[in-house]
């Protein structure tokens, strides 16, 4: 019974359903209609966007680049006063930060006055070159003069032992003349033959004969004295003409030390020029015209020249830096038209140009450059910078470093 109930109640319910098959043929005509439609569309799009991209390589991978100059000082020392503030426009060789100059012109005084006494010392080189020059043709001459007085001494010696000796001879004959005649009157005078006045004076004139030898004795030993002695003259005056010949040599000693003193002057010169050097670096001046940026130098601290006090933007000299991908530089050349748009501009577009390429990959001159050859290799698109340069930038448009820029480079030009 209740499946009877159930049986006819879908006989029932399936004559009050409308018949699938009528409602078909409406849905394939919509169908044959917008999936056309759809297709041109989608061409038109896609030809419209090939005609327009055609000759043409963009990236939106580029930023603005400029100089930045990172200012130091030159010599440690303590900050006495800073000149400039955060984002100040400065020209080249203006003063940004005075340092302490008390210490650096101590030492630039003690600089001065050691070259005072390297001077002063030169001076006394050379006046005890020139003395010693004189001096030692002088003393030269001297003991040359010396010597030949010397030896003509010796001469005078040997002749006065001569003639002492030959006086000797003379008084040891008279002395054998007194003595035989005093032995003849004493013989006579024992026989009588004569007085005795006449034995006196003989017996006189034999002491006198022989006091006179001794006297010529002694006279030949005093010339052989003065004769040692003038031997002893010749060598004294040899040693000195000795001495005196080695002049040349006491010369070039001077001469040596002026060399000596010269080099100490032209070292002191070098000391007193690096601490003029230094005085001046008490100054941080500006090394280029630029905008203050990261200044992170104040009164009292202590700087030294490893550490940057602040940082100097070129504003005036700007460029563009475009990283293409390694599949679009192939038909990219220097020199090529191009399109920026900056994003801090509205998107105002510059006309510029391809100035040069890197000459790698941007990658590649990372602080850590992949490996390729350890571990596993999965391929990433590398990218080139290229540099831009802007043709006739407005004056109203300041290209900061790090603005974001929109790059088109015109291929078929």
């Amino acid at each position: 019974m209740a499946n009877a109930a159930v049986s006819s109640a879908t006989l029932s319910g399936s004559d009050s359903l409308p018949a699938p098959p009528a409602a078909a043929p409406v849905t394939r005509s919509r169908a044959k209609i917008v999936l056309p439609a759809l297709i041109g569309v989608a061409a038109l799009v896609g030809g419209a966007l090939y005609l327009h991209g055609k000759g043409k390589e963009t990236t939106d991978d580029a930023f603005v680049e400029s100089h930045v100059a990172n200012v130091a000082p030159r010599v440690q020392g303590q900050v006495l006063n800073v000149l400039v503030r955060d984002n100040q426009a400065v020209n080249a060789g203006d003063v940004l930060v005075e340092l302490d100059e008390r210490d650096a012109t101590a030492r630039l005084h003690a600089s001065t006055a050691d070259l005072e006494s390297a001077e002063a010392n030169l001076a006394a080189a050379n006046a005890q070159l020139t003395l010693a020059q004189h001096s030692v043709d002088a003393s030269l001459r001297q003991a040359k003069g010396g010597v030949t007085q010397a030896f003509a001494i010796s001469g005078s010696s040997k002749a006065q032992i001569d003639q002492a000796r030959a006086d000797l001879v003379a008084a040891q004959s008279r002395a054998a003349l007194t003595g035989t005649e005093l032995a003849r009157t004493t013989k006579l005078h024992a026989d009588g033959a004569v007085a005795q006045a006449e034995l006196d004076r003989s017996q006189a004139a034999d002491d006198q004969a022989r006091a006179a030898v001794d006297q010529a004795k002694a006279r030949v030993s005093v010339a052989s004295v003065g004769l040692v002695n003038a031997g002893g003259g010749i060598e004294s005056a040899q040693g000195r003409l000795a001495a005196a010949q080695t002049g040349p040599d006491q010369v070039q000693v001077a001469a040596a030390q002026v060399g000596v003193a010269k080099a100490r002057v032209d070292q002191a010169k070098a000391a007193l020029e690096q601490a003029e050097l230094n005085v001046s670096y008490m100054r941080v001046r500006a090394p280029t015209r630029g905008v203050v940026s990261r200044r992170s130098v104040e009164p009292g601290q202590l700087v030294d020249p490893a550490r940057p006090l602040l940082a100097l933007t070129q504003l005036d000299d700007s460029w563009i830096v475009a990283n293409f991908k390694e599949d679009q530089i192939g038909k990219l050349r220097v020199g090529q038209a191009a399109e920026i748009s900056l994003d801090a501009f509205s998107g105002r577009k510059l006309t510029a140009h391809v100035d040069s390429f890197s000459g790698g990959t941007g990658s590649r001159f990372a602080l850590l450059p992949p490996d390729n050859a350890s571990g596993n290799f999965t391929k990433v698109v590398q990218r080139v910078p290229v540099l831009i340069r802007i043709d006739n930038r407005p004056r109203d448009i300041v290209l900061r470093p790090g603005l974001s820029a929109f790059v088109t480079v015109h291929t078929d030009g």
